[in-house]
């Protein structure tokens, strides 16, 4: 304990073609039938106290079954923690490890509680689900690793390949636990989104009301061989909780396909369950006990929030985007968070108007969009939209109908990548940031520290520019800035070496890529230290990396870009939600054709583009559309001259 503290205060220390682009369109209503595609979710949408229950006692029972203590964690859509059981016997830590026999980042480390393990799970079933797509932390797994799919030789990385360190205990966006009841979201999750089967999302009625993560195994990993099937105990455990709850078979990912690959739901199915789930005891007589968590959970079961409805943090707008179905984030007393404001970098800022009609125009190419993530075949994409400025300020954030709650802070992370990147400040505030502490499993520092301003030499040294990253001459995209974070490049190619801030094979894991883990370390672990010695050591502060302008870190896939006055940088626009390119094409053409409309602001001049840029003799890329993306549209190629 002694040691954690200590360890607490010293991180805490480290201080193209044929198309109009313009036509807004009409979004196709929706069907006449129930199938729900985003609008079965109402008041009465939740899970209560005798579910939850239920849902423990189900767990319970397989655990019990296979002679497994399990730690059981049940969250709600925006990730309030509602209930974390702990068998008697459960394994009090687990330790991370990818299997890859790597050190480095949070490789290794084996003092991570277990309910730890078990929330991060839960939210990431809660979190990464829909109306339109059902997602387990074993698609996360299947999305996040170095080839797409796991296994397969010289292929792109993981299309989602870096979210795992989104929703992060130091965002400044995600809500903090606020007292006994459920409170609105999105709430932090304590080691991000999690790749270790074990987590599903939980369902009523068609909606996703939450998750459940189970943490029984005592190791935190991530599966690297999808082209068998593994019987995984603490995915066994979960899917016995979720029966009555259980995602629909339509929705779930093995009935979705990215890149003509189709994802992976769960390994495990109920015919491979010990027990019997509509048999298990009443939760009253289980073996075990209801475990308080600093920061999460005080001991005492609570109900979920019903989503879309102010109590949730999430609901419909009600100022500013008329006729766009648009979903805000409000706070206790209902007031919106983000209303469109004026940036706060100087006389040629982003003005109030400018920020309302970027988010009018990326709402409109939402609703228009063909999604890539969603059933049924036809569905509108659903993503969260984020504006920022060039201090990283917040000007505006909003949603559409049903889009995953993951892409809400994942949004603002690429908005804040792509305005950081592009401009003249990122060597100076990378050059500055503390240095990464790396760890021993015990969390002893293990004599390694990371200087943040290595990236930046290395960055110089690969672009073939002295000044790179310092002077503000090249417009970085999160697709762009993806290519140089990967580890392999080009993406995917192993006889390649890696990408500058990323980290080469051999000491790459998806729970250590590098400058994204780098930047973040020093107060994740802070936040687990605070976690352990049950709030004697300081919580990590509200901002991941020391760097205001990336107070939630850095996001490394696509669907961001900058936005320009003329040739002067004035912010970013983020998109997650849906498909990669349907992220790329919001962000872009949102900024397109707002600039048609207003004639002030506009996309990076092309000449300024990092798709310019060819280290090793390999192009970046900047974005990349979707062949025909747009519903009762014929339209092609509608990013290409813009």
């Amino acid at each position: 304990m002694a040691l954690l503290f200590a360890l607490a205060v010293a991180v805490a220390g480290c201080g193209g073609g044929s198309s109009t682009g313009n036509d807004p369109g009409q979004a196709p209503p929706p069907p006449a039938n129930v199938e729900c595609i985003g609008q079965c979710a109402n008041a009465g949408t939740l899970l209560s106290v005798a579910d939850v229950q239920r849902i423990i006692a189900q767990a319970a029972a397989e655990a019990g079954a296979r002679s497994l203590p399990a730690t059981i964690a049940v969250v709600d859509r925006v990730g309030n923690v509602l209930a974390v059981f702990k068998m008697n016997g459960a394994a009090d830590t687990v330790t991370i490890s990818s299997g890859l026999a790597i050190t480095g980042g949070l490789e290794n480390i084996n003092v991570i509680p277990a309910e730890l393990a078990a929330i991060a799970k839960a939210l990431t079933g809660a979190f990464l689900s829909s109306e339109g797509n059902a997602f387990s932390s074993r698609t996360a797994s299947q999305i996040v690793q170095q080839h797409f799919n796991p296994g397969e030789i010289n292929q792109p990385a993981g299309p989602l390949f870096g979210v795992q360190f989104s929703q992060l205990p130091c965002s400044d966006l995600n809500n903090r636990f606020g007292g006994g009841a459920a409170g609105p979201g999105p709430h932090r999750s304590p080691l991000g989104l999690s790749a270790d089967p074990g987590g599903l999302p939980l369902y009523l009625g068609g909606t996703p009301v939450g998750g459940i993560g189970v943490a029984a195994d005592g190791i935190y990993s991530l599966d690297l061989n999808i082209a068998d099937r593994d019987l995984d105990l603490d995915e066994a455990i979960a899917l016995a909780g979720s029966f009555g709850y259980g995602a629909p078979m339509d929705r779930r990912a093995n009935r979705i396909a990215v890149e003509g690959k189709t994802l992976r739901f769960a390994d495990v199915s109920s015919d491979q369950l010990l027990s019997d789930p509509a048999a298990a005891p009443p939760f009253a007589g289980l073996d075990g006990q209801l475990q308080p968590v600093t920061a999460y959970f005080d001991g005492t079961l609570r109900a979920g929030t019903a989503f879309g409805e102010p109590q949730s943090g999430i609901r419909p707008d009600l100022f500013d985007y008329p006729g766009q179905d648009a979903f805000v984030l409000v706070d206790l007393a209902n007031t919106e968070r983000y209303r469109p404001r004026a940036g706060t970098d100087g006389p040629n800022a982003l003005n109030a108007q400018e920020t309302l009609t970027v988010m009018n125009e990326a709402l409109k190419i939402a609703n228009r969009s063909r999604a890539q993530i969603r059933r049924p075949t036809g569905s509108q994409a659903r993503v969260t939209i984020a504006i920022v400025d060039t201090n990283g300020v917040v000007l505006a954030l909003a949603r559409t109908r049903d889009a995953p709650v993951f892409g809400i802070d994942v949004s603002l992370q690429k908005a804040r990548t792509a305005a950081f990147f592009s401009g003249a400040y990122a060597a100076g505030d990378l050059n500055s940031a503390a240095n990464t502490v790396y760890l021993n499993p015990d969390v002893s520092p293990s004599g390694t520290e990371i200087a943040i301003g290595d990236y930046v030499a290395t960055a110089r040294v690969f672009l073939g520019s002295a000044t790179a990253l310092g002077d503000g001459l090249v417009a970085f995209s999160d697709r762009a800035g993806g290519n140089l974070s990967r580890p392999h490049f080009p993406d995917g190619l192993v006889t390649a070496g890696n990408g500058p801030f990323g980290k080469p094979i051999g000491s790459w894991s998806p729970f250590s890529v590098g400058l994204q883990l780098d930047l973040a370390m020093n107060r994740i672990i802070q936040h687990v230290v605070h976690v352990v010695t049950a709030g004697a050591a300081a919580d990590a502060p509200q901002n991941c990396t020391g760097l205001n302008r990336l107070a939630n870190g850095i996001q490394i896939f696509p669907g961001s870009v900058p936005i320009y006055r003329g040739g002067e940088l004035v912010g970013g626009i983020g998109v997650s939600g849906d498909g990669v390119d349907q992220d790329d094409m919001v962000a872009f053409l949102g900024v397109h054709n707002a600039a048609e409309i207003l004639g002030s602001i506009n996309n990076a001049p092309p000449d300024r583009r990092a798709d310019r840029l060819q280290p090793q003799g390999v192009r970046l890329r900047y974005i990349q559309c979707p062949q025909s993306p747009f519903l009762n549209s014929q339209e092609q190629n509608v990013c290409e001259g813009k």
